[in-house]
């Protein structure tokens, strides 16, 4: 009796050993070590969207806009595509595989920009513009191309293009009356104020500026190549204003230390120049 009872406990402890030992999982640590891995791998696998990357170029609207129109590749990635156009009331959109690249005024020697006041000349070098206009001004038709750009999270963009006519106004138009003057030598000396303010590097000082006047016939020595089909110019927020009693065209040389500007004003509702500034290096 005692030798069966003892059986049936050893029984029982044998079946119950088997059983703590047929629970342990021996892939266990695997399993999870594959699971962990899975969920970093899924954690890893989020896309995430990304946009254009700030350059050093973007500190500076000049140094932007020559690299925009030097470089395809770079202009393609600061384009909104597709890119809305307008032709005065007319809207339509550019895809980019109908994008041809735009140099802008990089091809020529120099770039023309406008201005009601010299005060607003020193807004060029401002690193702090959210929103800049590039434009090109068509003498000839009268009509203005305007390219919107925008910094957004440190990078100018080219949002849109606008065609559009110049407004006109009852005095004379500066763009008229300039497509005139760079053209036409007799109606040029009939808009000069007598004597021509003349302000220039000081030939005995390189630190020095001299202002002096002009005779017209120096005028005709001394004056810059005029642009007689378009002007460009970049709006950094500057007044330019149509009923501007006063015009400032400055010719900026892209490279060479070429700088040229023109003081105009308008008298008796028609415009003269009346100051002429040669800086360049």
């Amino acid at each position: 009796m005692k030798k069966i009872i003892a059986g049936v406990m050893l029984l029982a402890l044998f079946v119950s050993c088997k059983d703590k030992k047929s629970k342990i999982d021996p892939f266990a640590p695997i399993t999870n070590l594959v699971d962990s891995a899975l969920h970093r791998k899924d954690t890893v696998a989020v896309p995430v969207e990304t946009g254009p990357v700030p350059t050093e170029a973007d500190e500076s609207f000049n140094d932007f806009i020559y690299a925009y129109a030097s470089d395809d590749q770079f202009q393609h990635q600061r384009t909104v595509f597709p890119l809305p156009y307008y032709n005065g009331e007319v809207p339509s959109k550019i895809e980019e595989r109908f994008w041809k690249h735009d140099d802008l005024f990089t091809r020529q020697p120099y770039y023309t920009l406008l201005f009601d006041k010299e005060e607003d000349m020193d807004i060029v070098g401002d690193t702090s513009l959210k929103s800049v206009q590039v434009e090109w001004i068509y003498m000839k038709t009268q009509m203005v191309k305007k390219y919107y750009f925008q910094r957004k999270k440190g990078c100018w963009m080219l949002e849109a293009i606008n065609l559009r006519p110049i407004n006109k106004s009852e005095d004379e138009h500066f763009v008229e009356f300039f497509e005139r003057f760079a053209t036409d030598s007799l109606f040029q000396c009939e808009r000069i104020r007598q004597p021509l303010v003349f302000v220039t590097n000081d030939p005995d000082d390189d630190f020095s500026i001299l202002e002096t006047t002009l005779e017209l016939n120096q005028w005709f020595a001394f004056k810059p190549a005029l642009p007689t089909d378009r002007l460009s110019n970049i709006n950094y927020g500057q007044s330019n204003r149509d009923n501007s009693a006063t015009k400032i065209l400055a010719l900026k040389g892209i490279g060479n230390g070429f700088s040229n500007v023109l003081y105009f004003q308008r008298r008796g509702g028609q415009w003269e120049l009346y100051k002429f500034e040669d800086t360049g290096i």
